[in-house]
């Protein structure tokens, strides 16, 4: 986003590529024009145009491959988070509640609580592994085909 256009000091110039118009609730604006916002206005949500690039997006958003795609993602990302969150929140609250099996030894000076903690980062990798591994398997070679297909549908 660029600082200011001249138009004011509370204008702001939303040609940015990396806008999400979306979620602001504008669709898409004319490029040529760059949409002006007051720092106290809310951003107009009529859509002005609607080009050919936002129907092969909106098809491609629909189609059923983009749904699988998304529907891998999910099958394996909310399960992994609520797990992983499940398995760190058991070791906040078992060192909270229970500080006597916390401080149980397991080999020396080791104790639970040490080894549950050594656990915890060896699980944030091997969960990075696994999803990157899952991402690799299940989801890129899905992925590229429908990112190849919409840009030859956009040329």
């Amino acid at each position: 986003m660029d600082e200011h256009d001249g138009a004011g000091s509370g204008a702001l110039r939303m040609d940015d590529p990396w806008y999400d118009a979306h979620a602001a609730g504008e669709w898409q604006h004319d490029a040529a024009a760059p949409v002006a916002v007051s720092a106290n206005a809310s951003v107009n949500a009529s859509p002005t145009k609607h080009d050919d690039r936002t129907s092969v997006y909106l098809d491609v958003q629909h189609s059923a491959a983009f749904q699988e795609v998304r529907g891998r993602y999910r099958g394996f990302a909310f399960p992994a988070v609520a797990g992983f969150l499940t398995w760190y929140l058991l070791y906040v609250v078992l060192a909270m509640t229970a500080p006597g099996l916390m401080a149980r030894p397991v080999a020396g000076e080791i104790n639970v609580a040490m080894v549950a903690g050594l656990a915890q980062f060896a699980s944030t990798f091997l969960l990075t592994w696994a999803y990157a591994r899952h991402a690799r398997l299940r989801r890129d070679r899905a992925a590229l085909d429908l990112r190849w297909d919409t840009q030859e549908r956009i040329r």
